[in-house]
Parts: C-alpha cells; structure tokens; sequence
C-alpha cells in the first residue's frame, strides 16, 4: 500500500508537522506517482535502495512494495519517527531508517559496496549538489531515478547549445548517460509548489567519458562557465592562453555552452600540460 493525501494530512496533522520550507519538504501524495517512480526505477525484488528525503514514506512504502531493501536518509528528527511508525509493520532487514544529513554523511560507512540504486523525491534545495556528490563520490551507487525542480531537471539532461547547460551538466555527462523520464505536476505534492517538477534517469558509466583528470576538467568547465558570456579566450585567460586554446582544437571565440565533453577534456589536457 502507498500513502493517500488524506492519510499524509492525518499523519502531518497528528504529530504536529508543518513542512520546513527550508529544507525543501513537498510531500507526495499520490500513489500513481510513487508507482510510477518505482515503475521507472525498474525496481524488483532485493533491490538495494538508497531514498534521501523520505518524508513520511509514501515513496518508502512503494519501494518496500516492490521487493527492494530501502535505507531511507532524513535530515529530519520528527519525520524520522513518522517514517519508523509508517514502515514499522516491514521487517528490520527490509528497511533501516537513517537520522542524518545527506550533504555530509558517511557514504562509505553506510552503503559499503554496490550496487545501489538511489530513488528519491530530492529536497529542492540540495538535489544539484547533492547528485554531483554522489556521482563523484560514491560509486556504489549505480542508477538514479530523481524527482527535481523541472528546471533542474534541465539542466542535468542538457548538452551544448542549451540554454539550461552548465557545469552541472558537463559534470553529470562525465560520470554517467541522463535522460528525462517525464514531468510531474504540482498537484501530487503537499503543500503544493510553485513549479513543476520532472523525473530523471542516471546511469552510471562504467568508465568516465573522459581520460583527463578530474579536478583540473571541472576547474576549467567552472572557469568558462563563470563567465558565460565571454569569449573563452577572456573567461580562460588565467588558465590557457590563446595559443593554447587553437592547440587543443577549440575555437578561443566560443563561448563555454557551445563546447561538449570532448572540447572541454581537450582544454584540460592543455592546463595538465601547464600550457599558460
């Protein structure tokens, strides 16, 4: 069984809750939908599911449904004892409840080896930084099936020439393929945001898409991306110089959001090389 909206406004209601705005709490409250986030997830029996920002479960119930085993991560110390009062009829070895804050938890420690699929109605305002994380960080953690603020939806699944493309999507198209897996309308959370939210896909690659160094790619990516507007041969001047640029085989009169992966690799290449 999932939760319905008139069971999560009894629950709210009888311990007192009112969702924090602050970290980012819009409930679901359709069942359709936390059954078609599993649906997508392609989630079957002993699935191992890391869910960050439970809430009160409705997700969590449609996951343990499935066959997974869920470790459910939640910042908050009242939904915490919501989330053991909903799951609390699921057996100890299908469902651990973890009190913590994702932007600093102890992966590792508390996933150990993949893989590991994460599934999850992301706090609005972590879900960039957090994915970019785990994507660097964690690699027991092979597939995403994240529901976002639509505009982030954008900008995890946009490529060059888009208007959402940024440093978030160069470093999501280095570790893994993202695809957008449909919207969702404001009407199946409580309260009720302001925006629409979307569904999307991550799967990790088995190698990166690029043979360069990690800090010294996204240093560059940050670079031109921090001023967007100009041309790179401005926005790198303090990496790269013109020469250096022509050499790596990108146009110093692009501007970043016209490069893909391939051209941004090539630009660190030159910086690895010390090309200034």
């Amino acid at each position: 069984m999932t939760l319905t909206r008139t069971q999560v406004r009894s629950l709210l209601d009888r311990h007192g809750i009112s969702p924090k705005r602050s970290l980012g709490q819009n409930f679901v409250v359709e069942p359709n939908t936390v059954r078609r986030i599993v649906e997508l997830a392609e989630i079957g029996q002993g699935d191992r599911v890391l869910e960050i920002g439970p809430g009160v479960g409705s997700l969590t119930l449609a996951l343990l449904e499935a066959g997974a085993s869920v470790t459910a991560v939640e910042v908050d110390d009242v939904l915490v004892k919501v989330l053991a009062e909903v799951t609390g009829d699921h057996p100890p070895d299908r469902i651990r409840v973890v009190h913590a804050d994702a932007m600093d938890a102890d992966w590792g420690g508390l996933l150990g080896d993949g893989p590991w699929k994460l599934v999850a109605n992301l706090p609005y305002n972590i879900s960039v930084p957090l994915i970019c994380d785990l994507l660097d960080d964690v690699p027991a953690i092979e597939e995403m099936v994240v529901m976002v603020q639509r505009e982030v939806a954008d900008r995890l699944v946009a490529g060059p020439g888009d208007d959402a493309y940024g440093l978030p999507s160069v470093k999501i198209g280095f570790h893994a393929e993202a695809r957008m897996l449909g919207r969702v309308p404001p009407s199946v959370f409580l309260p009720r945001p302001r925006v629409d939210s979307a569904l999307v896909g991550l799967r990790r690659r088995s190698d990166p898409a690029a043979d360069v160094d990690r800090g010294v790619l996204f240093g560059v990516v940050r670079a031109g991306f921090g001023q967007r507007r100009k041309m790179l041969r401005r926005s790198l001047r303090n990496l790269l110089d013109e020469a250096a640029i022509v050499e790596s085989g990108v146009d110093p009169t692009a501007r970043a959001e016209e490069l893909g992966l391939d051209q941004w690799a090539a630009l660190a290449s030159q910086v690895a090389g010390g090309r200034l």
